[in-house]
C-alpha cells in the first residue's frame, strides 16, 4: 500500500528577462520562493526531512546552496537535472519520498539564472544528450538553427500536413496563451497580443509559421512546492488547504522512439500519452474529468500536440478544438491560464513547479482574475526531450 501525498505549501518568484535584475542571484530566487512555500503551508523549514532542487544551469550541489538560505539542518538534499522538465521530476522525487513512507515531509524546489537568446550546449567537447534526437529528426525534414524551435515547429508542420491543421492554429493558441498572461502577476510577459501582431513579429521558424511570441523566452526564476503525507495533514490540521496528488508518472523515452518515422514522436508525445494514460489509471479518471490544465507550450504547435497526447482530442483532431475555443475561458477545458511558457517564462528548473503552484491556487480558488470557475480537478504536463515527460493530476483534500 502506498502513502498519499499532498502539496501543502507553494511558492513562486514572478518570472524575468535574464539579467534584469542584475544583482538577483539563485540562492536568493530559491530563498524568496521556498520562503513563500513554508509560509503558505504554516511550517517551519525543520520539519522538511529531505529536499529536490532542480536546475539545469549551475554547478554540482547548486541545490545544496539555494536551500542551505532556508535552513542548515542536516538533511538529504538531492539534485536534479532532467532539461526542461526538471522541476516537475524534482516533484516527482519529492512525492515518491512521501509514497515510499520514507518521509513525512518534503520540498520541492526549482531554479534558473539563464543566458539570454536561444538555448544552447554548456559543454563542446561530448556528446550532447539530444544529438540521437536531432540526427533521427534530420532524417525526416531539413534541418534549420536554433534547434529547439526547428524541432517542434518540424513536427507542427508534420501535424499540418497529416490532419490537415495550419500555422494558424499556432497563432491563435500564442495569442490565447498571451491573452491569459495578463492578469498573472507572475508572468514574464503580461501583453494581449492580436493575432496580426504575433504573425507580423520576429521570425523564428519560418516553415511552420513560428515567430517570438510563439515561443518561451529564457527567465530566471524560482518556484517551490511543500509535500506531505495523510499523517503530517492531520498532525498539522493542513487539510483545508491540502491538494493530493491523485495520479502521476514520469515517462523517458520509450523502445522504437529513435527509430520513429514520426517528428511527432520524436519531440515526444509517445512519452506524453503514456504518462497521461498511466495517471487517468492511477486516478480513476478521465480527460473529461478535467478542469483546468496547465501544460508544456514551449512552442506554440507543442501546446496543440499535447492536446492529443493528452487525450483531449482523438488522433489529428487537436485544431478542432482551437476552432471551437475549447481550451479557453467558456470551453471545455481551461489551458494554461497562467498564461502558460510562452507568456509566464520559462526558466527551465522552475516550470514544473510553476505549474504545481498555478494549479493548487485554482484548486484553492485563489487564483483571482484567471480563476477557472469551478475548478475540482487539475492536470499538469511537463516535459523535456532526451528526454522526460511528467504529468501529474491534482484535486483538493477536502471537496
Amino acid at each position: 500500500m502506498t502513502n498519499r501525498v499532498y502539496v501543502v505549501g507553494v511558492g513562486l518568484t514572478k518570472f524575468e528577462k535574464p539579467g534584469r535584475r542584475a544583482d538577483w542571484d539563485y540562492p536568493a530566487m530559491a530563498l524568496e520562493s521556498g520562503t513563500k512555500a513554508l509560509a503558505d503551508a504554516g511550517i517551519a523549514y525543520d520539519k522538511v526531512e529531505q529536499a529536490y532542487a532542480g536546475y539545469c544551469y549551475g554547478d554540482s550541489c547548486s541545490g545544496h546552496r539555494a536551500v542551505y538560505g532556508l535552513g542548515m539542518t542536516g538533511i538529504p538534499v538531492f539534485n536534479v537535472n532532467s532539461n526542461c522538465s526538471t522541476g516537475s521530476s524534482a516533484m516527482f522525487l519529492a512525492a515518491q519520498a512521501i509514497r515510499s513512507g520514507m518521509a513525512d515531509c518534503t520540498l520541492a524546489i526549482g531554479f534558473e539564472k539563464m543566458q539570454p537568446g536561444s538555448l544552447g550546449s554548456t559543454f563542446d567537447d561530448r556528446e550532447p544528450p539530444m544529438q540521437r534526437h536531432l540526427l533521427a529528426m534530420a532524417e525526416l525534414r531539413e534541418i534549420a538553427f536554433p534547434p529547439a524551435p526547428w524541432m517542434f515547429g518540424a513536427a507542427g508542420l508534420e501535424h499540418n500536413e497529416k490532419y490537415g491543421s495550419t500555422p494558424e492554429h499556432f497563432v491563435k493558441i500564442a495569442a490565447k496563451n498571451h491573452r491569459h498572461s495578463v492578469h498573472n502577476p507572475y508572468a514574464q510577459f503580461q501583453d494581449d497580443y492580436t493575432e496580426d501582431q504575433i504573425k507580423a513579429d520576429k521570425m523564428v521558424y519560418a516553415a511552420a509559421g513560428l515567430t517570438r511570441p510563439m515561443c518561451s523566452p529564457t527567465s530566471d526564476g524560482s518556484g517551490a512546492a511543500i509535500l506531505a503525507s495523510e499523517r503530517f495533514v492531520e498532525d498539522n490540521d493542513l487539510a483545508g488547504q491540502a491538494i493530493e496528488i491523485v495520479g502521476q508518472s514520469l515517462v523517458t523515452d520509450l523502445p522504437g522512439t529513435l527509430d520513429s518515422a514520426s517528428l511527432i514522436t520524436l519531440v515526444g508525445a509517445d512519452m506524453s500519452r503514456t504518462a497521461a494514460q498511466r495517471v487517468y489509471e492511477q486516478a480513476q479518471l478521465g480527460p473529461e474529468d478535467i478542469d483546468v490544465i496547465e501544460l508544456h507550450d514551449c512552442f506554440a504547435p507543442n501546446e496543440l500536440l499535447t492536446y492529443e497526447a493528452l487525450g483531449l482530442a482523438g488522433e489529428g483532431e487537436a485544431h478542432k478544438l482551437v476552432d471551437a475555443g475549447d481550451t479557453t475561458y467558456g470551453g471545455r477545458w481551461v489551458v494554461n491560464p497562467s498564461g502558460g511558457l510562452i507568456s509566464k517564462g520559462h526558466p527551465l528548473g522552475a516550470t514544473g513547479l510553476a505549474q504545481t503552484a498555478e494549479l493548487t491556487w485554482q484548486l484553492r480558488g485563489l487564483a483571482d482574475k484567471r480563476q477557472v470557475a469551478g475548478a475540482k480537478v487539475a492536470l499538469a504536463h511537463n516535459i523535456g526531450l532526451g528526454g522526460s515527460v511528467v504529468v501529474t493530476a491534482y484535486r483538493p483534500a477536502e471537496r
